[in-house]
């Protein structure tokens, strides 16, 4: 049974290989954006990071200052240059295990830490409530505060967004930690860990004396290398845990009655490991684990004792978990495990993979990796997630110079085949912010042979991106030509990307015709796949102007809206050869706005789907503008209005709907 619980986990929540490329993108853009701003450092955590892709899968990230750094004594200030860091000392004497006040011994900082600081036992300390005070003011009206964090979202993904501090140093109370991996995680690993030092968040321990002014210390960059460091069966023993939290114990509970979280279940599964509970983490004992660490979980809520992973003394269940809260808890769980493994029939997300065997206890399952996914399936989640984790759009020249000497500096570093290929997008991104800046500084200067040559530099990059991007990439190059007036050239490069979107064999918004893809592309390497065979939305940065037409609908909405427009690549092709056609051939331009017509009116999700439905109607609303036909432009803003606002253009729809 557990070896098809097994193959229906992969399935869900991803193979080897699938779990192993996810990781890897997520790393090069972190390690991107980290060399590129050196003065505040930023790392995501959470579930995403880990190598999940479930539909509530958040985004955690954390952002911490360069220029300051919390040490744990006074000897460890020799390793910093006071001068150029603030030193942030950790006193622990008063505060729970896991916390500690954060005090500024030379009452040396910025303006904005030293607001967020109070006086106390005679020293000047950062208040945990003030520090996420300050940070909450500058946040979206979108955003809600959740314990230290920023909580929002984007599209359908949920983020937390949290600023914290440093240390380069491993946390005293934390010590024990190093002494107890004899077996797990490997020695290279706890080096690693323990070399990296730790995080403190904003938040106090609610049963401590300073509850205020506390910070907890974060362990979020050990726990995803830990995550990292787990074989395939414990890391989907973890999976399972979490799907048996959201579908079985916290199923139809509100969020103030959910005392077990996702994090219980993670703790559960390294102590599991740590302590060679199950002798063998395979495939054939993937419900035998899981069964260990529900049994420990049954075990820690019993005694009203959940002990960090890294901080024993640390109970997790002290502030929330007591009292009949506790025993209503246990009564639950304990109810779930008389049921035995059965219990996960509850699970919509597990029930199959289990009947498949109870109907029929000979089935042999193949827990090979090559037979769980084929190469289609996988080609097209990892060119979702290139496209998902794309690099920042560089905002003015110097960020991209920036960018693309940190791009030089990778390309020599040792990079798995995900990174590389994504590598590869991020530097077409580049280059086409790096074409139209260029082109945007230099209009209108006035000096001919300085424009000439800015042409022809951003011609050169705009093909050379082409070259080595998404097929829809190649619509950069017709919206340059255009905006530039040189029309013939534009319709020439919208001619051959119209042959290249209509390919049988195209993987667009995760569509595709499986068998046409293998037969065309089948064992090519993953960039010349991309380059063929991938087509993604057109992310217009609302700060750089592409062509005037869109320039209300790219200053739309307020700085915390989105700041990008997303177009399906068949509606901006459209448009743009409807655009350059009204300057030399008329029927032409009529022929392509019928078509954007029909596209926009009559698609079912293929071609536009239902994020891109605002901006769609927009475009088409526009194109019917300019042709003169205001009733039908009328109804397409109208219609514009009416969908989902995941472009944030309603102002400019209600701008243009007024102007009519």
């Amino acid at each position: 049974m557990s070896e098809s619980v097994y193959v229906g986990m992969c399935h869900k929540i991803g193979t080897p290989q699938q779990v192993a490329s996810r990781r890897d993108i997520v790393d090069i853009l972190e390690l991107l954006i980290n060399q590129y701003n050196y003065r505040v450092r930023t790392m995501w955590s959470g579930s995403d990071r880990e190598g999940f892709r479930f539909l509530d899968s958040d985004i955690d990230v954390m952002f911490w200052p360069t220029f300051f750094r919390v040490i744990w004594d006074f000897s460890q200030s020799e390793y910093y240059n006071i001068h150029r860091q603030t030193l942030i000392l950790c006193d622990s004497s008063e505060s729970p295990a896991g916390f500690t006040l954060l005090w500024l011994p030379l009452e040396r900082a910025s303006r904005a830490v030293l607001s967020t600081c109070m006086r106390m036992n005679g020293g000047l300390y950062i208040s945990s409530s003030k520090f996420r005070e300050i940070i909450h003011t500058k946040r979206s009206p979108d955003e809600t505060i959740h314990g230290p964090c920023s909580s929002g979202t984007k599209g359908s993904l949920e983020y937390d967004n949290a600023h914290c501090f440093v240390s380069d140093f491993w946390p005293p109370s934390a010590a024990s930690w190093i002494d107890r991996c004899h077996s797990w995680p490997p020695p290279h690993v706890v080096n690693d860990i323990v070399r990296n030092g730790c995080h403190f968040v904003a938040i106090g321990h609610k049963l401590g004396n300073h509850e205020d002014n506390e910070w907890r210390i974060s362990f979020s960059q050990a726990e995803y290398k830990l995550v990292y460091s787990m074989n395939h069966t414990q890391f989907l023993t973890y999976g399972l845990l979490k799907l048996f939290l959201k579908e079985i114990i916290n199923n139809e509970l509100g969020d103030e009655d959910k005392l077990l979280c996702s994090y219980h279940m993670k703790t559960a599964v390294f102590w599991a490991i740590q302590q060679n509970t199950l002798p063998l983490w395979c495939p054939q004992n993937l419900l035998a684990g899981f069964w260990v660490c529900f049994k420990l979980l049954l075990k820690w809520v019993y005694e009203g004792i959940s002990p960090n992973f890294f901080i024993p003394e640390n109970n997790m269940f002290l502030s929330k978990i007591h009292g009949q809260a506790q025993t209503s808890l246990f009564s639950r769980l304990y109810g779930l495990y008389e049921k035995g493994i059965a219990l996960l029939l509850h699970s919509p997300s597990i029930r199959s993979s289990i009947i498949d065997v109870l109907c029929n206890p000979r089935l042999t399952v193949c827990t090979d990796e090559h037979t769980l996914i084929s190469e289609v399936e996988f080609d097209v989640e990892l060119f979702s997630e290139i496209y998902s984790n794309e690099s920042p759009n560089p905002s003015d020249l110097q960020c991209c110079m920036k960018y693309l000497h940190t791009v030089e500096q990778l390309i020599g570093s040792p990079l798995s085949q995900y990174q590389v290929v994504n590598l590869q997008k991020y530097t077409t991104t580049i280059l086409q912010c790096t074409a139209f800046i260029l082109h945007n500084m230099y209009t209108n200067t006035g000096v001919n042979k300085q424009m000439y040559i800015v042409d022809k530099m951003s011609c050169h990059m705009l093909k050379l991106a082409a070259k080595f991007g998404f097929v829809s990439d190649m619509l950069y190059i017709a919206m340059y030509y255009y905006k530039t007036l040189r029309y013939r050239e534009a319709l020439s490069v919208i001619e051959m990307t119209k042959v290249k979107l209509v390919q049988p064999y195209l993987i667009y918004n995760l569509h595709v015709d499986r068998e046409r893809y293998t037969e065309a592309l089948g064992g090519q390497s993953w960039s010349t796949k991309m380059r063929q065979a991938v087509a993604w939305n057109i992310n217009l940065d609302k700060e750089k102007c592409y062509f005037n037409e869109l320039l209300p609908e790219q200053q739309s909405g307020t700085q915390y809206t989105t700041s990008i427009l997303s177009i399906p690549p068949h509606v901006l092709l459209h448009m743009l050869e409807f655009l350059s056609s009204r300057h030399v051939d008329t029927m032409r331009a009529k022929t392509a706005l019928d078509d954007l017509q029909v596209l926009v009116h009559h698609d079912q999700g293929l071609y536009i789907c239902y994020e891109d439905r605002d901006i769609s109607w927009e475009i088409l609303g526009i194109c019917q503008q300019m042709a003169g036909n205001l009733q039908a432009a009328l109804y397409s803003y109208q219609q514009s209005l009416r969908q989902e606002p995941s472009n944030a253009i309603q102002t400019a729809s209600t701008q243009r709907i007024n102007e009519l």
